[in-house]
């Protein structure tokens, strides 16, 4: 069954995660302005960013003209292949490991074969097969405009890299006029096939991205694999975590 966008809040829309954790596909943001709207994450396949973009049109939101990559693991730009003449955004390191998995010859005989040399990629490529009914037409895409800080978008949208353990490119993406922080997998674990004893969420960083100080305040924290939550919901759950 297809999802349908959620409006958020503002004008902030929300294509949400598919709750079947072995299909490994997370929500996606779409951010809309009159010059066009801008997308946070492509989508895990060019199937899913295709039923993302009927999706906008059935609710009548301008097309989209920009994309940014909250990282560069395969869930969240597999499908930028499928949105063209669109400005792809994403943080520096990201471009280069982009770069790297763009030379790789992606198929379901590659994914197999990277699983017996490795049986901890597993998970991961298994997903990615099953998100890929087949290949043809799929590359890689690097974004085409990176930065290494923070980068503000013409329309008020603030891209702000804070890294982490999940991803060393892992940025956030940040609405000021909607109230919503867009998190991507940032205070994540680490990829299955990297996860250490012990490795859990980035407890540290959920602080630090709710510190109203140093990046203001927001209703809505977001991250790809769950439901939006309200962040004040979200300060009492890390007050209870820490006892």
């Amino acid at each position: 069954m297809r999802e349908s966008l959620r409006h958020l809040a503002g004008r902030v829309w929300w294509y949400p995660h598919d709750e079947d954790e072995d299909k490994v596909q997370g929500g996606v943001a779409v951010i809309v302005d009159d010059s066009g709207s801008i997308l946070v994450d492509a989508g895990n396949a060019p199937t899913t960013a295709r039923q993302i973009q009927a999706a906008i049109e059935a609710a009548g939101l301008p097309a989209v003209r920009r994309l940014v990559y909250t990282h560069h693991h395969w869930d969240h730009v597999w499908g930028a292949c499928a949105w063209p003449d669109v400005e792809i955004i994403g943080h520096r390191a990201g471009a280069r490991l982009l770069a790297e998995e763009a030379r790789r010859p992606w198929s379901h005989q590659y994914l197999r074969e990277q699983v017996e040399r490795n049986p901890r990629l597993g998970p991961s490529f298994s997903a990615r097969g099953r998100a890929m009914p087949d290949w043809e037409g799929f590359v890689v895409l690097p974004p085409h405009t990176t930065f290494d800080d923070t980068l503000t978008l013409t329309t008020d949208v603030e891209i702000r890299h804070v890294g982490g353990r999940h991803a060393e490119d892992s940025t956030v993406v940040a609405v000021p006029d909607s109230g919503v922080l867009l998190l991507g997998d940032s205070y994540y674990p680490p990829p299955y096939h990297l996860l250490e004893p012990g490795d859990g969420p980035d407890v540290a960083l959920v602080r630090w991205l709710l510190d109203e100080g140093r990046y203001g305040h927001y209703e809505w924290f977001v991250d790809s694999h769950d439901h939006p939550h309200r962040t004040r919901d979200v300060r009492e759950l890390l007050r209870a975590a820490e006892g």
